[in-house]
């Protein structure tokens, strides 16, 4: 692949935001709670982000992104009574059933299944000890250094916490993720699963998805000790927002807040790819070189700039239509793939006909030949 690099910058507007003064301001009913832009990763508010406290349900939002970075996400498993014997809210499991890795991710996004989350850690790690030790150091990994993980599910343990800081930080981690992002962006799911496995419907929880038009998912969670948990994103104009509140009674209204606020903070700023100097080649055309466009531009906000290599094929072969795929625009920031675009064919080049005289010369040439041949099969019969 022939690659032509383009670099643009922008520089955006400093933010300061002076978080104590808004604090009032938001009347947050939450004991903790952190908003975080994903574009960036920078804070833009937190109230005791950094307090351990016990996460209930929203536990399972790491339990789904190891079932999902799993490499069988849609093995087939066999439910045993171990796997489902667990209190608390369900999907539906029974010993017997006959379930894939995601349909469980699904079961947790959306019905907070305690069954699935079991599950799964007794599929992937053997048991609920050794995948709670996998939770602790994906963890690590992702820099939740205020986090202990105990069970899979959530369940209330004196040694199983998080801080709306850390929970924030796998939310980032998780959103990157698009099977992840995709599933707990859904309302409702239609999966079929059981012995003999059937057809179900499956309700999200997060009533935020219907409650706020920008809303793309996360996770509920609620037990007595914990309170009402909620880890939630949107967005908005190409800006990607996490808020997580704890024990905050009135955590719907709480995360509107949060997000108006950080959208008004927030604006993305809109990048374009420049091709109008790019010409692709084009082999047995009329026009021996095209011009090409991107199909899109991209909104982000990054302090640094965006970076965008257009990658193109050496070459097409005639006939190209404006509008033909030829390529893509890939856009980062500071190293990180953000969006990528297609790079389209902007005009038309139709086959090049043989020129005449070269038809004509290659038929004089066949010509002779044949006549050649004749001239010498030809002979007069000797008497």
């Amino acid at each position: 692949m022939k690659k032509i690099i383009i670099f643009l910058s922008a520089l955006l507007a400093a933010f300061s935001f002076d978080f104590s003064a808004y604090a009032s301001e938001l009347n947050l009913s939450a004991q903790a709670a952190v908003l975080i832009c994903v574009n960036n990763g920078e804070v833009l508010y937190s109230r005791n982000g950094d307090k351990q406290l016990s996460m209930a349900s929203t536990t399972k939002i790491m339990t789904s992104l190891l079932a999902l970075e799993y490499p069988e996400p849609y093995k087939e498993i066999t439910v045993t009574d171990e796997m489902v014997r667990v209190e608390g809210t369900s999907m539906g499991l029974k010993a017997g059933d006959s379930v894939s890795l995601r349909e469980l991710v699904y079961g947790m996004l959306l019905q907070s299944g305690n069954d699935a989350a079991n599950t799964v850690a007794c599929v992937i790690g053997g048991n609920i000890e050794n995948f709670a030790a996998m939770m602790n150091e994906r963890a690590k990994q992702i820099g939740m250094d205020n986090t202990n993980f105990v069970t899979p599910s959530g369940l209330d343990d004196e040694n199983h916490y998080s801080t709306a800081y850390d929970m924030a930080l796998l939310a980032c981690e998780c959103m990157r993720n698009p099977e992840f992002a995709f599933i707990c962006s859904q309302k409702r799911a239609s999966l079929t699963y059981g012995n003999p496995p059937y057809l179900r419907t499956l309700t999200n929880h997060n009533k935020l998805l219907q409650m706020y038009k920008h809303s793309v998912g996360i996770k509920t969670g609620f037990t007595k000790k914990s309170g009402r948990c909620l880890v939630s994103a949107a967005e908005k104009d190409g800006i990607t927002l996490v808020a997580v509140t704890l024990r905050a009674p009135d955590d719907w209204n709480d995360h509107i807040a949060l997000f108006e606020y950080g959208f008004s903070k927030c604006r993305g700023t809109e990048y374009t790819c420049d091709l109008s100097g790019v010409k692709l080649s084009v082999a047995g055309g009329v026009k021996q070189l095209i011009s090409v466009t991107a199909s899109d531009t991209v909104s982000w906000l990054s302090d640094g700039g965006v970076t965008v290599s257009v990658r193109l094929k050496p070459f097409v072969y005639a006939p190209v239509k404006a509008g033909d795929i030829v390529g893509k625009a890939v856009f980062s920031s500071d190293g990180r793939i953000i969006s990528e675009v297609f790079v389209h064919a902007a005009e038309n080049s139709d086959v090049k006909p043989a020129p005449a005289e070269e038809s004509k010369t290659e038929k004089n040439l066949f010509e002779k030949l044949f006549d050649g041949l004749k001239e010498f099969f030809n002979v007069s019969e000797v008497k």
